[in-house]
């Protein structure tokens, strides 16, 4: 790989490039699907690749490769200073990627078991016995599970004397049951929505869950959501569990933080930021308990790694201070647009994929609150967990979201179960009504495997860490 590495960049050096770099990628993913006792799918699946990145008279170039070979590397390097020629003749301002990033280094997922040792039996013993729990309740008309692992090795080597290598693990898995009443369905999902909750970690993420302890609860829930009461309609003390609130942040705060939907650069398909530039330093996100950080370097979190796809050292920091929006999403291009250094958030969705600005363990750092006292000092509000349905505009201003589950809460305690929750506000407004965070004892990395962005549409991995907090004076339910 060394050899392969250093012939592209000699190359593209030879042939006028001012920068360049390439990434080796190997994937593998194993993945196991059981839905009504029967395994409906079990897949592996390995992808092997590169791709060259180059700054030709002041544009960029990209190409890349299924073959990771010689003859190919110099082929797939001559295409990418092609391209970067050929743009150069449309630029506009000249690319600058700020101050030299070189580094020489290694890394990989901390590990307790590798899931890729673990017996394919053991894995589906586990999701069919939990496939049977969820059917224990009558009412349960589908009950699914799945697990997905991914080793992903890279290397990464750039002309500014970068050399690094990675090892990537991932392992997820969800549960849902789904029970269907006259004219309504209704599910519950675990440990998150959407198919399943995923980090970088190895198997012991599987146990840690405690899937088979928790599967029968969710048959139940489902069957109890068909007969509970529907969401009131109104303004309410709102209460969002850690899975939910993940989401809100993935889509009110890490989004428009994305420095180049600020910059207008991504804008067609996931839209632009109302976090222009002028607002940097000074624009109030949200009260001053709503603090904000971008983190890649949390264990566990889908969002961590060493460094980023551009070489540069995984990173905190600050995007909303004390209320206050202080930071962005960078790469180095973007970044010394600002007079800054990236902050190491450039990933791109395997070997064939430039690198995007893509979030990293975007997180509402965690307060002071017991959940408990949280509960008892909220006379009269609903407490909304894990994510049904979201909708959110093109700049990450206004939304409504929806859940599997609520509670009311009434003179202090828990209240009715309660169905089709929804609540929507405008993203500022919103996190300036957060009065209340709960403390670490209650706070989580939630994965979000499936975050879309650019053109080809790339997916990417990205955390959120969250734990309960309040808002105040929400709209609630279907308003009429």
């Amino acid at each position: 790989m060394k050899e392969l590495a250093s012939r592209a960049l000699n190359l593209a050096q030879t042939k006028g490039a001012s920068y360049a770099d390439i990434r080796i990628t190997d994937l593998k993913t194993q993945g196991i699907a059981v839905k009504n006792g029967i395994v409906q799918a079990i897949s592996l699946n390995t992808s092997h690749g590169f791709g060259v990145r180059v700054i030709v008279d002041g544009a960029w170039g990209f190409a890349s490769s299924a073959q990771v070979e010689s003859k190919e590397v110099d082929k797939i390097t001559a295409l990418a200073i092609q391209i970067a020629k050929a743009s150069s003749l449309v630029k506009g301002e000249e690319i600058d990627l700020g101050p030299v990033e070189a580094h020489r280094d290694t890394y990989s997922t901390p590990v307790a078991i590798d899931p890729f040792q673990v017996s394919m039996e053991e894995k589906i013993d586990l999701l069919l016995a939990c496939d049977e729990a969820m059917r224990k309740t009558k009412g349960v008309t589908v009950a699914e599970g799945s697990m997905l692992f991914i080793r992903e090795k890279q290397v990464f080597a750039s002309t500014d004397g970068s050399f690094i290598e990675q090892e990537i693990i991932e392992t997820g898995t969800g549960l849902v049951a789904t029970a269907v009443g006259e004219g309504e369905v209704q599910k519950r999902s675990y440990p998150n929505s959407f198919g399943r909750h995923q980090g970088t970690a190895g198997y012991e993420f599987i146990q840690r869950y405690d899937l088979l302890g928790n599967a029968e609860r969710l048959g139940e829930e489902a069957v109890a959501l068909l007969s509970a009461r529907q969401c009131p309609s109104g303004v309410a003390t709102l209460i969002l569990g850690p899975t939910q609130l993940a989401l809100q942040v993935h889509e009110s705060c890490g989004h428009p933080t994305e420095l180049d939907r600020a910059l207008g650069t991504e804008a067609s398909y996931a839209g632009t930021s109302f976090l222009t530039p002028e607002k940097l330093g000074d624009f109030r996100y949200g009260s001053g308990v709503v603090n904000i950080t971008a983190d890649a370097t949390l264990r566990g979190g889908l969002g961590t790694f060493g460094y980023d796809d551009e070489g540069v050292p995984a990173q905190r920091a600050f995007l909303v201070k004390d209320g206050i929006f202080v930071g962005y999403l960078t790469s180095r291009e973007t970044a010394s647009q600002l007079g800054q250094r990236s902050n190491g958030t450039m990933r791109a969705d395997g070997w064939s994929n430039l690198p995007l600005i893509r979030m990293t363990n975007i997180n509402l750092e965690p307060g002071e609150w017991e959940l408990q006292d949280l509960i008892a000092d909220t006379d009269d509000g609903i407490y909304m967990e894990m994510n049904r349905s979201w909708s959110i505009d093109d700049k990450r201003l206004n939304f409504q979201f929806g859940t599997e589950i609520a509670y009311e809460i009434r003179n202090g305690k828990w209240g009715d179960l309660l169905k089709n929750a929804t609540y929507a506000g405008m993203t500022p407004q919103f996190w300036a009504s957060c009065d209340a965070i709960c403390n670490d004892k209650h706070w989580d990395i939630w994965g979000t495997p499936n975050c879309g962005k650019g053109q080809p549409g790339q997916a990417a991995h990205v955390g959120h860490g969250a734990s309960p907090a309040r808002f105040q004076n929400v709209r609630v339910g279907v308003m009429k």
